[in-house]
């Protein structure tokens, strides 16, 4: 390729995500206070490497956070797409956090805050786009509570972080996702899904003492 192309950008766009895509799987495994010559050694490069793009902690945290709401803001606007009432628009959305809840290093899940114009403008869209879906539900008559995109987000932050032990999250986030869309609901009720009881709970709990 000649001097001036593409690939060269698409190439340290790849190697970027490579190296936060890593991260974010090693804080899962460790702690946020994980080395970060073990990050560096799982996204395959040295640790200078990663000095270079992030020369410090703080600045891995500030990137991801980044990342974070790039991806929120790309969920928002393809369910803003969809031919959907306003309840399903929030139904999806927190549906769609749940699934990328691992990737999310954000303030309400204890990143530090990024005051920065562009994270302003980042959580101002989050927040656009989930007043215009609740906006919808008024208007088409499939909400009814007095909720706000706030509520929203604050229910997003709390399903999309597992209890220590317990039954598989994914069921029991999609529980109690349904149980607040009945909360919004204006003829509810949504279907609940899998009942857990309390032997499920008390099971998960020996599990985890194998």
């Amino acid at each position: 390729m000649a001097p001036g192309g593409r690939r060269p950008r698409r190439d340290a766009e790849a190697n970027r995500e490579r190296l936060l895509a890593a991260a974010v799987t090693v804080m899962l495994r460790e702690g946020r206070g994980v080395p970060l010559a073990t990050i560096a050694a799982e996204a395959g490069v040295g640790v200078g490497t990663l000095y270079r793009k992030y020369p410090d902690r703080q600045a891995l945290l500030h990137a991801l956070e980044y990342r974070a709401y790039g991806l929120l803001v790309g969920i928002l606007e393809s369910i803003g797409e969809l031919r959907c009432s306003g309840l399903e628009a929030v139904g999806e959305y927190l549906r769609r956090n749940v699934e990328v809840g691992d990737q999310l290093v954000l303030p309400l899940h204890g990143a530090p805050p990024l005051m920065s114009p562009e994270a302003v403008g980042a959580r101002g869209e989050i927040y656009r786009y989930l007043e215009e879906f609740l906006g919808r539900g008024r208007e088409d008559g499939s909400i009814r509570a007095a909720v706000n995109a706030t509520d929203v987000i604050a229910f997003g932050a709390l399903i999309t972080q597992p209890l220590p032990f317990g039954p598989r999250w994914p069921r029991m986030a999609e529980r109690q996702t349904a149980l607040f869309l009945n909360a919004l609901a204006a003829d509810g009720p949504v279907e609940l899904g899998t009942e857990i009881r309390r032997e499920g709970i008390e099971d998960a709990f020996a599990d985890g003492n194998r």
